[in-house]
């Protein structure tokens, strides 16, 4: 019998514990060894529930009893679940976890403790909820060198902005329709600015290109500033308008990670993403790429990865999985403005034909030029180039005013 302990009963925590009780023998046919769940650590009470008794609200339970040899914390946040989970895994104790602020600011920490005491750390539902894709980066693309990897990473921005393209919803009425469905949370700022998709980033970013990738590190930007108007530009471009993290290794060994709106060309295959779906290519030089595509979170989708994550870890008790990435560095992460890629530009100006021909000459080409002579606007797509130039470019037309740009990808 194998002994676990769940931290946290929240959404993900409750989904966790109905799958280790209810499935039980399910579980034990596939490892051939019977899961037992021991303990439920939370400062709540659940008298109703069946399983009330399990309940505890001493960590101490947890830490100090020898059988337990697998940990899921899926408390979210850092502090508690920092403390908690490093202490484990200096126990002797595998730790399993959906938590991704966790693993995008401490991950590699904890990953070093993990192996300094010959247990486990694994984290794949922090990732895409029940989207397989960390273990099949680590083991199936084991043979590349992934170069880049490219995704819609949060489920409630790209619910949000479905809602703008396909129903002509204003941003405010396509979060309020998110919260009402339980895609959103009562305070949003974590997904609609973009945080959550950065945290994946992170993960992704340093498991792809093995080294740590902080959130700092990372370029954020979130979609509350995308208006109507840029999606109905978006749609005459033949491109929808989706929240993108991108990250891309470099000829010299450096990596460039953004999150940022981007306009996605309709033949591109992450524009047809849609809903709370999430999707992530990766691109391996032996392979090319690869799409891993599903429900991005949820409490059931997301509890199933981190319950496989614990049947790994009983399979391993004696055994490290292979999970690594190094320390991170300061100059690891350089800014994505030295990339190459293309804008999408919309700004207001006097004269929208004069000042479409002042962008055709200042970019070197005739450009695709969209003018509003009513509103005294335009709107175009850059040539291909580094983003830095583009912007410079961009800057030095004093006729152009009020610039928002996003980035293209076709």
């Amino acid at each position: 019998m194998i002994n676990v302990a769940l931290m946290g009963h929240g959404v993900v925590g409750s989904g966790v514990a109905e799958i280790l009780l209810y499935h039980r023998d399910v579980l034990t046919e596939k490892i051939k060894e019977e899961i037992r769940l021991k303990y439920i650590l939370d400062l709540r009470d659940f008298d109703g529930l069946a399983y009330a008794p399990l309940f505890t609200k001493r960590f101490a339970d947890i830490l100090d009893d020898p059988e337990i040899r697998i940990v899921v914390e899926v408390m979210g946040g850092v502090t508690f679940a920092y403390d908690y989970t490093k202490a484990c895994l200096l126990a002797g104790k595998s730790v399993v976890t959906s938590n991704k602020e966790l693993v995008a600011a401490k991950g590699q920490e904890l990953l070093e403790i993990a192996a300094a005491n010959n247990v486990n750390f694994l984290f794949e539902a922090s990732v895409g909820g029940g989207i397989p894709i960390l273990r099949p980066m680590a083991q199936c693309l084991a043979a590349n060198t992934i170069t880049e990897v490219l995704g819609i990473l949060n489920g409630t921005t790209n619910f949000i902005l479905t809602k703008m393209v396909a129903e002509n919803m204003s941003f405010a009425d396509a979060l309020r329709l998110a919260q009402q469905n339980g895609y959103a949370e009562k305070d949003p700022t974590a997904d609609v600015e973009g945080h959550d998709a950065c945290r994946k980033l992170c993960i992704l970013a340093a498991l792809a290109f093995g080294q740590h990738v902080y959130p700092a590190q990372v370029e954020t930007t979130g979609i509350t500033g995308i208006s109507r108007t840029d999606v109905d530009y978006a749609d005459r471009f033949n491109a929808v308008v989706k929240l993108i993290g991108r990250a891309r290794r470099l000829p010299d060994g450096h990596v460039t990670a953004a999150v940022y709106p981007a306009l996605i060309s309709r033949a591109h295959i992450l524009a047809n993403v849609n809903d709370v779906f999430n999707a992530i290519l990766v691109h391996g030089d032996c392979v090319g790429d690869v799409l891993f595509y599903g429900r991005g979170a949820g409490k059931m989708p997301t509890a199933s990865a981190v319950v496989a994550d614990v049947l790994d870890c009983a399979k391993h008790l004696t055994a490290r999985k292979y999970l690594y990435w190094a320390e991170g560095a300061p100059d690891f992460v350089v800014p994505a403005t030295i990339s190459e890629t293309r804008l999408y530009v919309r700004a207001s100006c006097d004269d929208p034909t004069a000042a479409a021909k002042a962008a055709s000459d200042a970019f070197g080409e005739e450009l695709f030029t969209i003018r509003d002579n009513a509103a005294r606007e335009i709107a175009f797509l850059t040539p291909t180039g580094t983003e830095g130039v583009l912007r410079e470019t961009l800057a030095a037309l004093p006729c152009l005013r009020d610039p928002v740009v996003y980035h293209v990808i076709d």
